[in-house]
């Protein structure tokens, strides 16, 4: 039997398999970069290896120094997780052949189904040739043969550019995987992204454990998914599974894996197969009532597993909460949280907070005071809700997302709970891939009052700090109103006005119909059209306001004079590294607007970088190989208006940088 689990991963799904382990009386392994060096999957481990190193390429993705972690620590078996070497069979060969047991299936079964190309040739499906492809056959898909997370991957509309996305998606894909092959498929508008969980056992059972229904998507990568795919007919489910088991039996498939299909007009179409657990395994887990990591142990020492899986009850809906911006191309963040709680359990260790929700289940790998770097995905957790009937989930899991505190980097909270609520997505018959395509300005606009109200207590809290630090409060004689400016999401951000008054308290002036009931630095009541509400409000050092679920910026009172604004200037949105430029692009070239200038790596995502507007480019400060921190100034495009002024990196521009978001490396599913 196992006795001590390695697992080749890091964040959330590191402490969710420990988590098991624990409950097995299994002992873990961790493995950490140094960027990683206190990170929770560290802390919660029995044992830990460092491996030297920030970047993937130097540390998750170096089997040798994994395996050589394993031995060192002296476990006798390696979990992969997800993402990273999980689907590489030359490091399951070589935990197997360094005497450790592989808890994943055989590296042949990895290798036929590691290449989609290879594995649609399995199944008798063929590719298009990229050569041969018409202007009737589009639109197409572009995508790397091995890898995931989208990356690698290009929608193409136009046939003139079917060349250069190939190009593009080639150099990615070998940039992710060490794997620049990529092929041609018919891109499927709309339809559902339906998947089918299966497990198998090497005496010859294989399961299909229901399936999933994973069409809410951005670039590729999945937001929501739930479990069971709802509104389909058993005939198609009958299908699904037939097809799932078959392309498992055909590869002599052992463990957990998944099968991905797009079902477009009553048809399912063959994606891939993906050789690991999927991100979103917790939906299969709540509604079947199983822990597929235990199951995955128990196959990897040998057991059999039943005849038939557990029937499947009630339903699932598990949201994926990133640090990223969905108003911004989904730009991902960086910093420290500042505190982090989220109303469930079930799953790892989080701080205390908000009360306990049953049938919600955490996984994550952060807690409050923790950092989310810049190498790796930026996913926080996922949160799962389980309940009899599809409609109570969702209205779970929007509640439990809305009470969750989070305090530190913006975050897509706001974004998951407006899909949880969007009619779109209560009508289990509307699902399909491009919801975002068609909702996302309106599930990113600010909303009415809320954030107004909040900036008003993060003003009056702010006055009592200040009181209590100064002595101050009311005065006899006083000059005029106080005002405070807070970006919130909205175009002008909010306006505060107020004046203290006699008895200490506070009179509201603007937003009108407010009145400030009590006051305190860290809680605010306030009375808004006879009704009143509270506010927690926190302010850290970064500058940043929580006021209950909204993030405020003060906006400074008076502009630094240092800020100068250089037209044309295009800014690093965040911390990254330059990965490439446009072939060839020197100062002094002519740009048109849109045109791709270079691309920047950043939590796992690749940035193309585009000019402004048509012009000159007048500057150049990007080089492939170079780390950028947040507003560093990359390159300038003089458009044919604007007088001749050479750029600096001291140049503060205020234009935000056209950016387009593309994975690259993410711990992700391939089309998640």
């Amino acid at each position: 039997m196992i006795s001590t689990v390695l697992v080749a991963n890091r964040g959330e799904i590191a402490c969710r398999v420990f988590r098991t382990c624990r409950e097995l009386g299994i002992a873990t392994v961790a493995v950490y970069s140094d960027a990683d060096a206190d990170a929770l999957h560290v802390r919660e481990a029995d044992a830990a290896v460092r491996l030297p190193g920030a970047a993937p390429s130097e540390t998750y993705l170096r089997g040798d120094l994994i395996v050589a972690a394993a031995l060192a620590a002296g476990a006798d078996a390696v979990h992969p997780g997800y993402g990273f070497l999980s689907e590489n069979a030359g490091f399951a060969r070589a935990v197997t052949e360094a005497g450790l047991r592989w808890i994943g299936p055989p590296p042949e079964a990895v290798e036929a189904m590691a290449s989609k190309t290879r594995a649609k040739e399995l199944l008798g499906i063929a590719p298009l040739d990229p050569a041969a492809v018409t202007a009737a056959e589009l639109p197409v898909l572009v995508k790397a043969a091995a890898g995931g997370g989208g990356r690698g991957m290009r929608i193409v509309r136009e046939l003139s550019e079917l060349e250069g996305e190939l190009k593009a998606a080639s150099a990615e894909a070998e940039s992710a995987f060490g794997d620049g092959e990529v092929f041609v498929e018919p891109y499927v508008e709309d339809g559902r992204h339906v998947e089918v969980q299966i497990l198998a056992d090497v005496h010859g059972t294989v399961w299909a454990l229901g399936t999933r229904d994973c069409s809410l998507q951005r670039r590729h990568q999945k937001v929501i998914e739930e479990a069971p795919a709802p509104g389909l007919p058993a005939a198609l489910v009958e299908e699904l599974y037939g097809a799932s088991v078959a392309a498992a039996k055909a590869v002599g498939y052992v463990g957990a894996g998944t099968v991905e299909f797009l079902v477009a007009d009553g048809r399912a179409h063959f994606l891939e197969m993906n050789t690991r657990l999927q991100v979103e395994h917790p939906v299969t887990e709540a509604v079947h009532g199983v822990d597929l990591v235990a199951l995955q142990l128990a196959v990897a020492e040998g057991r059999a597993l039943p005849p038939e899986p557990p029937a499947a009850r009630g339903h699932a809906v598990e949201a994926r909460l990133y640090a990223e911006d969905p108003a911004a191309g989904w730009a991902p963040q960086t910093g420290r949280l500042h505190a982090f709680a989220v109303p469930g359990g079930g799953g790892v260790r989080t701080d205390p907070g908000p009360a306990s929700v049953p049938g919600v289940r955490v996984d994550t790998g952060y807690a409050s005071g923790d950092t989310v770097p810049v190498h790796y995905d930026a996913m926080l957790a996922k949160v799962v809700a389980h309940a009899p009937t599809r409609a109570e989930a969702v209205r779970k899991l929007a509640g439990v997302l809305e009470r969750a505190v989070i305090h530190g980097p913006a975050t897509n909270r706001d974004l998951l709970v407006a899909s949880l609520r969007h009619e779109e997505f209560r009508d289990e018959g509307r699902l399909d891939t491009g919801f975002y395509d068609r909702n996302l300005d309106a599930l990113t606009r600010p909303g009415e009052g809320g954030a107004a109200y909040a900036a008003v207590a993060a003003a009056l809290a702010e006055a009592c700090r200040n009181a209590g630090r100064f002595g101050g409060g009311w005065r006899n004689v006083r000059s005029r109103d106080e005002t405070r400016t807070y970006e919130d999401g909205t175009a002008d951000g909010t306006e505060v006005r107020y004046r203290p008054t006699r008895d200490g308290g506070f009179e509201v002036l603007a937003p009108e119909g407010v009145r400030a009931v009590s006051a305190a630095p860290d809680r605010v009541r306030l009375d808004v059209a006879g009704v009143v509400r509270d506010f927690a409000v926190a302010a850290y050092g970064d500058g940043t306001v929580h006021v209950g679920r909204h993030r405020l910026t003060p906006r400074p009172r008076f502009t630094d004079p240092r800020e100068r604004t250089l037209p044309g200037s295009l800014l690093a949105p965040m911390p990254g590294t330059v990965v490439r430029l446009a072939d060839g692009l020197a100062v002094g070239d002519r740009v048109e607007a849109g045109q791709p200038l270079l691309w920047l790596e950043a939590m796992k995502m690749e940035h193309r970088v585009t000019a402004p507007a048509s012009g000159t480019l007048t500057a150049l400060h990007a080089a492939p190989g170079r780390q950028v921190e947040v507003g560093a100034l990359l390159a300038v495009v003089q458009t044919e208006d604007v007088p001749t002024a050479k750029a600096s990196a001291e140049d503060v521009p205020t234009d935000d940088v056209p950016t387009e978001g593309v994975p690259t490396e993410a711990q992700e599913d391939p089309t998640a």
